[in-house]
Order: C-alpha cells, then sequence, then structure tokens
C-alpha cells in the first residue's frame, strides 16, 4: 500500500511539474508578445487563428509517427521527428504564444492516436525541449521579419534548445525517465556509453547524446522552415 502511493505521489507531482512548465512557457511567450512584439504580430479573427493552430497542431502530431533514432549518437531512446515543423510555421506566422500552444496541442494530438512508450517523460520533454527551440525562435523573427533574421532567429533557437534542453534532461529529465519508467540510471547510462565512451553521468549524458541530437534535429527543421516558410505563411494569413 505504501508503494501504491508513493507511485501516485511521484505521478501526481511529475504532472504538476509539467502543468507549471507549460503555464510558464505560455506566459513567458505571452509577455514577450505584450512587450517585445508589441504592434508587430498580425492580426487574425479568432476563428482562423484557432482552425489554424488546431491544423498545424494535428499535422505536427501526424509527423511524431514517423520518428527515427540517430544511433550513432543517442540512445534508441530519443529519437527524432518533424513535428515541430507545422509548430514553427504556426509561431513565424502568429507568435510565440501560438507557437507554444499549437506545440502544446500536438504532443495530446500524437498521445491520443499514439499513446507513450516512456511513461510520459519522453512526451513533456518533447514539448519542453520544442518549446525551447520555437519560442525563442518565433520572439526573435517578428522583431525584423527578413530571410537573414530568420535564420538568425533558427539558429538561436536551436542553440536554446541544445543548452536549455540538455541542462533540464540531465537535471530533471533523465533522472524521472529512470524512476517513473522504472529503468535503472545506471543502465541509462550504460546505453549511452555504449555509444560514447565519454559517456558515465547523466551530465555527459546530456553533454555528449542529447545536445548534439538536438543540434542536428534543429538544424534539419530549421532548414526545412526555410523552404517551406514562405509559399505557406500567405495561406495561413489568408493572403491567397
Amino acid at each position: 500500500m505504501n508503494g501504491l502511493f508513493q507511485t501516485l505521489k511521484e505521478n501526481l507531482t511529475f504532472v504538476l511539474v509539467c502543468a507549471a512548465v507549460a503555464a510558464a512557457i505560455v506566459g513567458l511567450a505571452a509577455l514577450a508578445e505584450r512587450t517585445l512584439l508589441k504592434d508587430k504580430l498580425v492580426r487574425m479573427s479568432p476563428v482562423r487563428r484557432t482552425a489554424v493552430c488546431a491544423m498545424l497542431a494535428a499535422a505536427g502530431g501526424l509527423l511524431m509517427f514517423f520518428e527515427f533514432p540517430l544511433p550513432f549518437l543517442a540512445p534508441s531512446f530519443y529519437e527524432a521527428d518533424f513535428g515541430e515543423l507545422p509548430v514553427l510555421v504556426g509561431a513565424f506566422s502568429m507568435g510565440p504564444v501560438a507557437g507554444a500552444v499549437i506545440e502544446l496541442v500536438k504532443v495530446f494530438v500524437k498521445l491520443v492516436l499514439k499513446g507513450t512508450s516512456t511513461a510520459f517523460v519522453g512526451d513533456f520533454a518533447n514539448f519542453f525541449i520544442g518549446c525551447t527551440f520555437v519560442v525563442p525562435a518565433s520572439i526573435i523573427y517578428h522583431l525584423k521579419k527578413t530571410r537573414g533574421n530568420a535564420a538568425l532567429s533558427l539558429g538561436v533557437g536551436t542553440l536554446c534548445m541544445a543548452v536549455v534542453g540538455g541542462t533540464f534532461n540531465a537535471v530533471y529529465l533523465i533522472p524521472k525517465f529512470a524512476q517513473l519508467f522504472g529503468m535503472p540510471l545506471d543502465a541509462i547510462i550504460s546505453m549511452g556509453a555504449q555509444i560514447n565512451p565519454r559517456i558515465n553521468s547523466a551530465w555527459s549524458l546530456a553533454i555528449w547524446a542529447v545536445a548534439p541530437f538536438n543540434i542536428i534535429k534543429g538544424l534539419g527543421i530549421s532548414i526545412l522552415t526555410m523552404l517551406i516558410y514562405k509559399p505557406l505563411s500567405g495561406l495561413i494569413k489568408g493572403k491567397r
């Protein structure tokens, strides 16, 4: 019985942390829109904005089905996908709040259609780390909407995703995954050490596996965003 209560407590704590982080990200994005991006965002009717967010979130959720590992960099439970691509398109079109909301709904779409294989830790990580990419990139892009600044914003977003995502993995996500998924932390670290012998702790796993993984993922999505955003932006904003 004590074990059951402990498990419920751990799961409830994780859920509360997820909710608090999601609220904080949306709140920070809203603050940026009211201050840094005041009068810089394209106005869109609530109905159109909701419909566009829903379609992009659905597209992102479906893209998450096409996951693939990077076995030369990270253990197999780290899988890349292009789910952030529609999220970035939405964030560049409508702002960082829309990006954060699309990111959140995208993860829910994936959970409804596919479920979780990582005790929800991977799904929370996908939301949080995706936001560390999308929200900064969107803020910088909307400050000056040029192709050069778009490339700069994507570069900064990729760097944020690598640094913040790696740190959060080491401090919270990797230990929490070991706890909730029931896999010893040493076993996870050992999986990383088989790929890179410099990995011998959660921090070194984050530095030598998670951060490079996120950089490669971010660069790939950035290139695709630069290629497709301009043709799609007019459709999203109702100008075509």
